[in-house]
């Protein structure tokens, strides 16, 4: 019989593979070697690993087309998983990606993307037209801020090219991805791929999910103040006093650091680009940076005045961090957990780890889809049109299964999401040190020792102790939520 010339092993001698040159995974109970192939895996080596030792089936099924499982044979260790099982949740799954193939809703895309980038060009000539062609200062203002809008749609279409082909090649999709991502916000594709895979394998893992890990100037969960190993970043998140001081106002200082969150980009693609490691196209990806910091500086040298160009920098990056808002709200206020993802409860994951913004379908392109964090995490290679179609019967396989479906207004996302920070922050106020953390700051290195003046003491310590106005504020909200 075929059955008797199986050859099996147990999930606990697959888990024994789980590193680097030694990486076995399992697709459907079949055991496959991906040891020697992991480096040239198209999204990257970080989601294999990550999965490495245990069945990824749903994983799988969710990031791949039908035509992927043939690229699976030479891999065929041979083996097949004894102990293999499908729970309820993953049945139901696969049956939805299957109802989702015969109705060729992976393949529909409406024409968003052609509407995307023609609202960007349109966007982009009035942008050059407003600094170059106009002497008003509103004139300039106004064109920052629709610069930080085109800046959000552009990078719609890279995220969309990057979990399926928006044009009608893979070279066509390439070059979109390097035009919107690289050449226009200045974002290497290349960067993003490496991170938002990994998140999205390990979504809310707090060592292994990069979007989670903000240290020193965010944390969502109070197991970072014992200084977590990133899994992704390959360092110690060390919780020092810098970072107890700036947790400490986390909730306060949290839209102002957005306004200013697209540096930290700028600097994560240079040290990706710049590093040892292996950046699949460098080269395409240095040359689009390149196109970018060829434009943006040339069309701020074209204001009038220093003021006028600071006043443009601030208010594009302030406009463009509405999307790292919602990136923000989609996962901050979610579910955490320590360690690598399983890929036996892939759906159970996503669905503890998103939250869902409700909005009419006329914001739809403002939000990119993105709103529907779940839908797309659990089929990210449905194209955004679709998702609010499928929306209800994810809805329908929650409450099935008895798993959260979090769909909140944009306010009340907020208001979840600075909940969640200010718990954190007032707990990092008491971590180690009963004292308020600005005062140990300030006491560490002996300035507050050099104000001989009572008075300025009494004052101090009173701004220490008692946070601004706007604190009172946001208590205030805090105590009708």
């Amino acid at each position: 019989m075929e059955g008797e010339n199986k050859k099996y092993i147990t999930s606990e001698e697959l888990k024994k593979h789980d590193k680097p040159g030694d990486l076995w995974i399992s697709i459907q109970g079949k055991v496959y070697n991906v040891s020697d192939w992991a480096k040239d895996h198209p999204g990257g080596e970080v989601p294999l690993l990550n999965l490495a030792g245990q069945d990824v089936t749903d994983a799988f099924i969710a990031y791949h087309p039908g035509s992927a499982w043939k690229h699976l044979d030479p891999f065929f260790t041979g083996y097949h998983l004894r102990d293999f099982k499908v729970s309820e949740v993953s049945k139901d799954y696969r049956k939805l990606v299957s109802e989702f193939v015969k109705m060729g809703l992976f393949e529909k895309k409406e024409h968003v993307t052609l509407f995307t980038l023609a609202s960007v060009s349109v966007m982009f000539a009035v942008v050059v037209y407003g600094v170059v062609g106009c002497t008003s200062v509103w004139a300039h203002f106004g064109s920052a801020l629709l610069l930080g809008l085109l800046w959000m749609q552009s990078t719609y279409v890279g995220h969309d090219s990057g979990h399926y082909e928006v044009m009608s090649g893979p070279g066509y999709n390439k070059l979109a991805q390097i035009l919107c991502g690289n050449c226009m916000t200045g974002i290497s594709i290349a960067w993003w791929k490496w991170t938002h895979n990994a998140h999205h394998i390990s979504c809310n893992s707090l060592d292994h999910d990069p979007d989670l890990q903000h240290i020193p100037v965010f944390a969502v969960s109070t197991r970072f103040f014992d200084s977590i190993r990133s899994s992704f970043y390959g360092r110690k998140l060390e919780f020092d006093w810098l970072s107890r001081f700036l947790i400490s106002y986390q909730h306060l200082t949290f839209y102002p650091v957005l306004c200013f969150a697209r540096v930290n980009l700028y600097l994560q693609t240079l040290l990706l680009l710049f590093s040892r490691r292996k950046v699949p196209d460098r080269a395409m990806n240095i040359m689009g940076i390149l196109v970018f910091w060829t434009w943006f500086p040339l069309l701020i040298s074209c204001l009038p005045n220093w003021g006028e160009r600071f006043m443009f920098v601030l208010a594009s990056f302030a406009a463009c961090s509405i999307q790292h808002l919602q990136f923000c709200l989609n996962h901050f206020a979610a579910d955490v957990y320590e360690g690598p993802p399983n890929g036996n409860d892939w759906f159970q994951k996503q669905a503890s780890g998103t939250l869902d913004i409700s909005c009419s379908s006329w914001m739809d392109w403002f939000f990119g889809g993105l709103q529907f964090q779940l839908e797309h995490h659990l089929f990210p290679r449905l194209p955004r049109a679709q998702l609010r179609k499928v929306s209800p019967l994810v809805i329908d396989l929650c409450k099935k299964h008895n798993l959260p479906y979090r769909s909140l207004t944009f306010i009340e996302a907020n208001l979840r999401t600075l909940k969640t920070l200010r718990t954190a922050a007032l707990q990092a106020r008491t971590h180690s040190s009963p004292q308020n953390l600005l005062w140990e700051a300030f006491n560490t290195h002996g300035w507050f020792q050099h104000l001989d003046h009572w008075s300025l003491r009494v004052k101090i310590i009173k701004f220490l102790y008692f946070p601004p106005f706007y604190n009172t504020i946001i208590n205030m909200l805090f105590s009708f939520y």
